[in-house]
């Protein structure tokens, strides 16, 4: 706030003659504390100025300056100890105050504004917005980005994780938004990039080194502690959380990355480029695109490898879940190779499982054939099948069949008809039938079958049929051995040559 020569000469001789506190002269003059406290700082010192009054601390001054010298980061609460020990009488929060202002500050630093050639460099680096709840699960939710040097322009992308697999995820996709490789990345020291650094002495990741060799760029990590040295993807995670993140409403991961990849288009290459104001950074880009390096011709193969143990049950677990394996592939060390949407399971080059990956916890990702050959190979599996299937698809289905036995019915058929009810109606609308048919404590399957016919009639929808082959219809599919006709050469009498005569 900018004020008059009268105003600043007010402020003077209201503090100085008429010994105003700051408060007090901002308050009846309307102008705010710290504009006064500029005026009385910035003054010149005349005669006017009254002494200052002697303090409890000034015997220790001399102690604690060099004290500080030789230790600057040394905590007040520690100088405090030290200066009691030797005689000084204060209390302890108005020595703090006091120590605070004999602290050597650090000089401060000036930079060099840094400027890059177009298609020349790239900054990266990870950004943590939160959690998101994927059904149990509460997955970290982690913003990949990338800005290029030259132009600033921005790439977003989200993931569940900050794994390596993720990680060169962003990088292929970033490369293939901005149509083509810049020739250095700079990123912060993270394990991703750098797995050990003494000094100047690096070992990177060699994952990363091999993924550098294949787009044929120059992976620089910056100096540590020196965030200024990326200053730019600095700003731009800044930027994201205020001008993209903050408020947004998305229904999942898939629609939040929807909703970056039309910001990036958008709202952020529409910004001013800081370079030259007459050009928006969609105009800077346009003329930095065709000094990319062009993306190679052969594609890099992503994914996660992980070696996982199969115990007694045809399970491998990754990531919180467990997906099936043939059950002949038990008690083995397998591989697991997850993309963002597969999981893949195979036997040294043999694949064996495929899987729609599940970012929930807890969950049982089933394929039907596995279990079904599991089923067939141990006849008392069906009825424990069909019991966790139940589990599975319709959660209430446990309470019916405790509520069942405690009235002594019959386990076997109880479940046997849920399980049509479940083939006819589906897992959603039984769920709810058997909810209604607990509510009114009748734990029947006639009840929720009742509930069902309730619920299609008020739908107006057709009863359904299912779909039931004879006895004779289902023999015409089973396996047919054929007989050995080895018998029949032994019934047939061989001719000799002397019943010929």
């Amino acid at each position: 706030m900018t004020i008059s020569s009268e105003m600043a000469t007010q402020i003077l001789r209201l503090h100085d003659a008429e010994g105003w506190r700051v408060g007090t002269i901002a308050r009846q003059l309307g102008v705010h504390r710290d504009t006064v406290k500029r005026v009385l700082g910035a003054r010149r010192v005349g005669a006017n100025k009254r002494p200052l009054r002697a303090s409890l601390i000034d015997p220790y001054r001399a102690f604690i300056v060099q004290t500080l010298e030789r230790f600057p980061t040394l905590n007040a609460a520690r100088l405090y100890v030290m200066v009691r020990e030797r005689g000084y009488k204060g209390g302890a929060s108005h020595f703090r105050h006091l120590v605070g202002g004999m602290r050597p500050r650090r000089s401060a630093e000036a930079f060099l504004r840094l400027r890059t050639l177009p298609g020349e460099e790239a900054q990266c680096d990870w950004a943590h917005l939160g959690y998101l709840q994927v059904g149990r699960a509460r997955r970290p939710l982690m913003a990949f980005l990338m800005v290029l040097s030259y132009s600033r322009r921005i790439y977003l992308r989200f993931f569940f994780n900050a794994r390596m697999e993720s990680f060169l995820r962003g990088h292929v996709e970033a490369f293939a938004a901005f149509g083509g490789v810049v020739r250095v990345v700079l990123y912060d020291n993270l394990k991703s990039a750098v797995l050990e650094r003494i000094g100047d002495a690096i070992r990177f990741n060699p994952t990363l080194l091999e993924f550098a060799a294949h787009y044929c760029y120059e992976p620089r990590p910056v100096a540590v502690a020196r965030g200024s040295d990326k200053g730019r993807v600095e700003r731009s995670v800044q930027y994201v959380r205020s001008s993209f993140f903050a408020g947004r409403e998305f229904t999942d991961l898939d629609d939040l990355n929807v909703q970056a990849r039309a910001w990036c288009e958008g709202l952020a290459g529409d910004r001013r480029w800081s370079q030259d104001g007459r050009y928006s950074q969609r105009e800077a880009f346009a003329t930095e695109q065709p000094n990319l390096m062009e993306l190679p011709k052969r594609e890099y193969l992503l994914g996660e490898r992980v070696a996982v143990q199969v115990g007694k049950y045809p399970y491998v677990r990754f990531d919180l879940n467990d997906y099936t394996v043939a059950h002949t592939h038990v008690r083995r060390t397998l591989e697991v190779l997850a993309t963002q949407t597969t999981i893949r399971v195979f036997d040294g080059i043999q694949e064996i499982a495929s899987h729609v990956r599940s970012y929930d916890c807890g969950q049982q990702i089933e394929d039907a054939s596995h279990l079904e050959e599991l089923v067939q190979s141990k006849r008392a599996a069906r009825a424990h099948r069909a019991v966790d299937r139940l589990a599975q698809a319709a959660p209430a289905s446990a309470e019916l069949l405790r509520r069942a036995a405690q009235r002594g019915n019959n386990l076997g058929s109880v479940t046997a008809a849920l399980m049509r009810l479940l083939d006819r109606y589906g897992a959603a609308a039984l769920e709810h039938a058997i909810g209604q048919a607990l509510e009114r404590d009748v734990p029947h399957p006639n009840a929720v079958r009742l509930e069902l016919e309730r619920a299609r009639e008020a739908q107006g929808q057709p009863p359904p049929v299912a779909v039931m082959l004879s006895a004779h219809a289902a023999s015409l599919d089973a396996p047919v051995k054929a007989h050995a006709l080895a018998s029949y050469d032994k019934a047939v009498t061989p001719i000799t040559g002397d019943e010929d005569a």
